[in-house]
């Protein structure tokens, strides 16, 4: 029996990704977005850098200097694989690259990112597979977007009459059992790549079911709900939008506010149903039932869930992976992909 695919992608940042693609019956192919390679060290690539005049500024994360430099302060560190299934894949046009990962084997590119890739693949029984995409600012949107949806054409490819050769993919994956998870940035992925797939050629080769959205990372220039409370902490998200995006719409850019006149309808969305969790401290906990409240009330058509965790913030299951509510938050996961 073939497995249901699981594809994800995570971006080491305070607004870290994971888009999941899953594409198999009970068992699961997990696509794995992770930490981009391109990391800096201030001490060492920005010595000329630190007599320019900073531009940008999210401390503790990064600054953007005038002649364009990028300076990481935190997120700059890779956990080396400790094990490889499968040769990796570089795509042609991009940095991205895949690594199956298998119910076994727990390795990750981040040292964060190994606790909670094991127990999404083991409880849900599905094959992660590890996709690399370029990161902002570095790399503006929509890079992202696209070499995600490289990967998810990549997967396609090797159903039936396709040209994919990786017998792992061909041959145990269930094309009518596909799913995009994301956490934070990655949940805001796997919506647009919902979205693009109908009518692609993709769709044709492959059945998108669902899509699972943790901590989705959607904003806007209106507050709502709580937004307000936090000054700081919404200052924050601000600013890595424009970091992320420069665009003229700034936090109205459909590309972070679905909800804003303009962006594409929900009706269009291309799979059945759609599993929205949030987190109750977490400052994108009310985008996040915005979303939940606008699939229900659109043209649509598929099943939307929501389950709320209390008493957290944002993917706190990445930095609590052995707590009680993320494994809680774990099991929900892996049954909504498996019934």
């Amino acid at each position: 029996m073939n497995s249901p695919l699981f594809t994800s992608c995570r971006n080491y940042s305070p607004i870290g990704c994971k888009l999941i693609v899953n594409l198999q019956n009970t068992i699961g192919l997990l696509l794995y977005a992770v930490v981009p390679v391109a990391f800096f060290k201030s001490s060492q690539f920005f010595m000329d850098s630190k007599q320019a005049k900073v531009i940008h500024e999210v401390v503790p994360y990064l600054r953007v200097y005038e002649d364009g430099t990028i300076e990481r302060l935190l997120g700059t560190e890779v956990t080396p694989q400790l094990l490889i299934l499968k040769p990796a894949w570089y795509p042609q046009t991009s940095s991205s690259y895949l690594k199956p990962v298998s119910p076994l084997d727990s390795t990750v590119p981040s040292s964060h990112q190994q606790p909670k890739t094991s127990p999404r693949v083991a409880t849900a029984n599905v094959i992660a597979v590890s996709v690399n995409y370029r990161r902002a600012p570095e790399h503006p949107l929509p890079a992202a977007y696209d070499d995600s949806w490289a990967v998810l054409q990549w997967v396609a490819s090797h159903s039936a009459g396709g040209e994919g050769s990786e017998a792992w993919v061909r041959d145990g994956v269930d094309f009518e059992r596909v799913f995009l998870v994301g956490d934070s940035a990655g949940a805001n992925i796997a919506h647009h790549l919902a979205l693009r797939i109908v009518g692609s050629r993709s769709a044709q080769r492959m059945k998108l079911v669902g899509i699972v959205s943790i901590h989705p990372y959607f904003w806007g220039e209106d507050q709502i709900g709580s937004e307000a409370k936090d000054p700081v902490r919404k200052a924050m998200v601000d600013k890595w939008w424009q970091l992320v995006c420069p665009s003229g719409r700034g936090n109205d850019d459909p590309l972070i506010n679905p909800f804003v006149d303009g962006a594409p309808s929900f009706k269009d969305l291309g799979c059945d149903k759609v599993l929205v969790c949030v987190a109750e401290r977490d400052i994108l906990r009310d985008r996040g039932r915005l979303y939940y409240e606008t699939l229900v009330k659109s043209e649509w058509g598929g099943t939307a869930e929501i389950v709320e965790t209390e008493g957290e913030d944002h993917v706190f299951h990445i930095f609590q992976a052995d707590s009680d509510k993320a494994r809680s938050l774990v099991r929900s996961v892996a049954s909504f992909i498996n019934h």
